[in-house]
């Protein structure tokens, strides 16, 4: 099979697209789009065409792998960051669901929604990228986390990327004002500079995190590992796509590889976050060990031993904690 006809290029989608099929190549480049030299073949399910159905299969996995994950975050009750961490899996989730649609043609290219759908996948993407830099500061502590500043602060700076990748994605395929799919720069921008930049910030954070904060250096593993999988996940995906195509006759292509490294990316940022909140789930930069309120206030006869608890607590011989005390995060979860 020839190699590609495009050299690699700053600001140009033709050598990355020409390699592998992404989501945004039928709409850049020249009129038709710029298509692949060799991609994965197609089936045909219930008189539909599906295009890439090993990566289909991959992302069913996907959604399954990440609705567990969500299942056991949402189990820990009073760990910290639990709520920030929540959202980078959801947009992890619409992301696959996206990248599933236009993929595999559910939504073909042919159709005029087509570039609305890429715009909407292309803004999740960043959305997601940002969400988990900001994540990486939580457990800094600069806003104690699940108060409404944490988590708001979050969600409308996500939204506002996803709704400014968006507009530019669209604007970008449809030629609006000085954008130019033929010369789509910005967007190149955005989808290697910004998320990669997002990525590698988020990672200096929790090696910072770690190093200065735990005594366990444990979780260092579990970042090394998911770096080495992202990024040999992006190697196969753009470099070796076109040799895996060709000596696997067609059945799968880099995508395939490139989605199982994303996925398995994904699960250690779950295992790294897990790893440091199992104990006594607070990693903060501050030193916030043992922190105790009382949720309610206790009776004056309960005060004096002679309530049902006083009683309980003065014939246990005071070894026995006293009603009402729960962890610092318990209640606010």
């Amino acid at each position: 099979m020839s190699s590609p006809d495009y050299k690699f290029a700053f600001g140009n989608f033709n050598y990355i697209c020409s390699t592998v099929s992404l989501t945004l190549c039928p709409l850049v480049g020249e009129a038709d789009g710029i298509e692949p030299v060799c991609y994965s073949r197609n089936v045909r399910l219930a008189d539909t065409l599906i295009f890439q159905p090993s990566t289909l299969i991959i992302h069913l996995i996907a959604l399954i792998m990440t609705a567990i994950m969500i299942y056991h975050i949402r189990s820990k009750y009073t760990a910290v960051g639990r709520k920030e961490i929540i959202m980078f899996f959801y947009l992890y989730m619409l992301v696959t669901i996206m990248d599933l649609l236009l993929i595999s043609g559910i939504i073909p290219t042919a159709s005029d929604l087509y570039p609305y759908f890429t715009g909407v996948h292309l803004g999740l993407i960043s959305a997601t990228f940002w969400c988990l830099l900001l994540n990486g500061f939580v457990g800094f502590q600069f806003a104690e986390d699940g108060t409404p500043l944490s988590l708001w602060s979050i969600r409308i700076s996500s939204f506002l990327v996803f709704a400014a990748v968006t507009f530019l994605s669209i604007a970008t395929f449809n030629t609006l004002g000085p954008f130019d799919p033929a010369h789509p720069v910005a967007l190149w921008v955005v989808f290697f500079i910004f998320n990669g930049a997002a990525l590698l910030i988020y990672v200096i954070l929790q090696i910072v995190l770690v190093v200065n904060t735990l005594d366990d250096r444990w979780p260092l593993g579990d970042i090394v590992f998911g770096i080495a999988f992202f990024a040999t996940g992006q190697v196969i995906l753009y470099v070796f796509s076109l040799d895996i195509c060709n000596f696997a006759k067609h059945y799968i292509d880099g995508l395939f590889f490139g989605t199982i490294a994303t996925l398995l990316s994904v699960m250690m940022v779950y295992k790294y976050w897990d790893s440091i909140t199992k104990e006594d789930l607070e990693f903060s930069v501050g030193s916030k060990q043992n922190v105790w309120e009382v949720k309610e206030l206790l009776g004056e006869d309960e005060m004096t031993g002679g309530g049902l608890y006083g009683q309980q607590r003065f014939n246990n011989g005071g070894n026995s904690p006293a009603y009402g005390q729960a962890n610092y995060y318990e209640e606010r979860y």
